[in-house]
């Protein structure tokens, strides 16, 4: 099991705590909208949410040949679900690097961070950009060379 899958089992192991919990106590409506809150708040959290996830040799590469951003990313980062989000169905158009399957896109955010594996970061045109708006990187998209 990888960390990635760590909280999304966690969060579901802990609604079929509290469903059990409101089954006993004579609630099986409110345990089925409290277990559903949990696997859908645990499907976010899950790798599953984000586009398919590759090494970082690979979206570099194929960031050379496409011109697309390639962006660095965690499970359970609230700051990579927001951008995720924000950018909708365009997200599928971006080469995905989750670094905590991935050692050489681990060494490259530390790289560019200070040592530090702050994510999401974004690198376009070869340039690392930390947290970057979802809204500038829409333009990256449009832009003739993004």
């Amino acid at each position: 099991m990888t960390r990635a899958w760590i909280l999304p089992i966690l969060l579901v192991l802990c609604g079929s705590v509290v469903a059990t919990g409101l089954i006993f106590q004579g609630s099986p409506v409110q345990a089925a909208v409290f277990l559903l809150a949990f696997v859908l708040l645990a499907g976010v959290n899950s790798p599953l949410f984000f586009p398919r996830s590759m090494g970082a040799l690979e979206a570099q590469r194929r960031s050379a040949v496409d011109g697309k951003p390639v962006i660095y990313w965690r499970a359970g980062c609230k700051y990579c679900m927001r951008l995720r989000f924000r950018l909708g169905r365009r997200a599928r158009q971006l080469h995905w690097v989750d670094i905590w399957r991935d050692p050489a896109g681990a060494a490259a955010v530390r790289e560019v961070n200070d040592g530090n594996e702050t994510v999401p970061t974004v690198f376009v045109a070869g340039r690392p950009h930390v947290n970057p708006d979802h809204a500038w990187l829409r333009e990256q998209l449009s832009s003739p060379e993004g």
